[in-house]
């Protein structure tokens, strides 16, 4: 079974221009900067013979991938495509004592403590985990062979560490910016990036 996996992050949103995290809680709009990312995306892989198109159950990444859906292009909704949760830092504006709570947090994934959460959070191992059943799910469909997946920031770098076999720890590896393409090959065995990180379609503009 081969598929080529086109996996992206969802377009901005108010919340993203100001710096201020949304995770799994926040179900928020794209802005207008949002929707030109996602028309020039479009623009840029509409010949592209999609069959399926897997998005999460927030509706950011609904929008950023409507043209496809509305060219006829069926779709699914997964929970295990969610962002992570931030808990009880979800919409808070960024001070500096929210900047220095995410740091700390950061250092200690990057450490291997990969159960640390913020309160009423999730841990990147339990988002892996949600990712894994997410995952089984797209594999179980070998006639999708090319499939579109938009998804969040901080989930994109946890789940191409599951693809690609890399730790957790790994997960800043995978740099990202709204309506970014990771395009990912997988050959019945393993998971191969081939495009990392292309923003081209956005630099027309």
């Amino acid at each position: 079974m081969t598929k080529i996996l086109y996996i992206v992050r969802h377009g901005q949103t108010d919340l993203n221009k100001q710096g201020i995290v949304q995770g799994r809680g926040m179900d928020t709009d794209l802005n207008a900067e949002g929707r030109l990312q996602a028309d020039l995306f479009y623009r840029a892989y509409k010949d592209i013979p999609f069959d399926k198109i897997y998005i999460s159950e927030l509706k950011r990444t609904q929008q950023s991938v409507q043209q496809f859906i509305d060219s006829g292009i069926p779709y699914e909704k997964l929970s295990g495509l969610d962002e992570l949760a931030w808990g009880i830092y979800e919409g808070k504006p960024s001070t500096p004592e929210t900047k220095a709570a995410f740091l700390q947090v950061m250092r200690k994934w990057t450490a291997g403590e990969l159960d640390i959460k913020f309160e009423n959070g999730e841990s990147p191992n339990e988002v892996q985990s949600r990712q894994k059943q997410a995952l089984e799910t797209i594999l179980s469909h070998p006639d999708e062979k090319n499939v579109l997946i938009c998804m969040h920031g901080r989930a994109m770098r946890l789940f191409l560490c599951l693809l690609t076999g890399q730790p957790l720890t790994k997960m800043e590896d995978f740099p990202h910016q709204n309506l970014v393409l990771y395009k990912v090959a997988y050959e019945g065995e393993k998971f191969e990036i081939v495009d990392f990180n292309n923003s081209i379609h956005l630099k027309n503009h």
